[in-house]
């Protein structure tokens, strides 16, 4: 029973990947666009989520400043959700919404990348720290499920909306880990070419 149980997972999970492949593929490779453009004019790219999503942050900034698969220079990348002190102390001293905006605030150039992960697409912290960027002149890649939520609907035609067409938050998570690796990937092909 319960290996079977495990055996729909991997199906489900497969199943939508196959389903999203080729709708995402599109805003993915926008994405990529964006990225380079910031990356290679000097810029950086800021990410943030709460829970699953903030590890996925930090998972991508680890290898934009680390590496992929291949050996390249650091790229910008700082995940906002790793500063306790400065999340606490925000939180504190205003409020939890307020603990990625004021980060893109400081942070923030124009030209920079942010990159907003919810299923819902209703994070409060992530529409604010969206709107943030926007005052910033950044582009704002949002990763999101179900409709896309309220970060949906606030994204400009300068923006990017990878949004996983399900409703369950963990299937969402699985798309949007893969989402990010093809993010990375195409990023390095874009600066290195074809691998030999």
């Amino acid at each position: 029973m319960i290996e079977q149980r495990i055996q729909q997972q991997f199906f489900d999970s497969a199943d939508l990947k196959y389903a999203a492949a080729e709708l995402l593929s599109k805003p993915i490779a926008d994405a990529v666009e964006a990225v380079i453009g910031c990356i290679t004019a000097g810029g950086k790219v800021l990410v943030c989520g709460n829970g699953g999503s903030a590890s996925d942050a930090q998972h991508f900034a680890a290898e934009f400043v680390g590496r992929f698969e291949r050996e390249r220079p650091g790229l910008a990348a700082l995940a906002l959700t790793t500063d306790t002190s400065i999340i606490t102390a925000i939180g504190n001293d205003y409020d939890f919404n307020a603990i990625f905006s004021k980060q893109v605030q400081a942070l923030g150039n124009p030209g920079d990348v942010l990159i907003a992960i919810s299923t819902s697409g209703n994070s409060g912290n992530v529409l604010a720290a969206a709107n943030a960027a926007h005052i910033k002149d950044m582009t704002v890649v949002a990763l999101t499920g179900r409709s896309g939520g309220k970060l949906g609907a606030l994204l400009t035609d300068t923006d990017v909306h990878i949004c996983v067409p399900h409703d369950r938050t963990a299937r969402i998570q699985e798309v949007h880990g893969l989402a990010l690796h093809c993010l990375c990937d195409a990023v390095d092909l874009q600066l290195l070419g074809e691998q030999e």
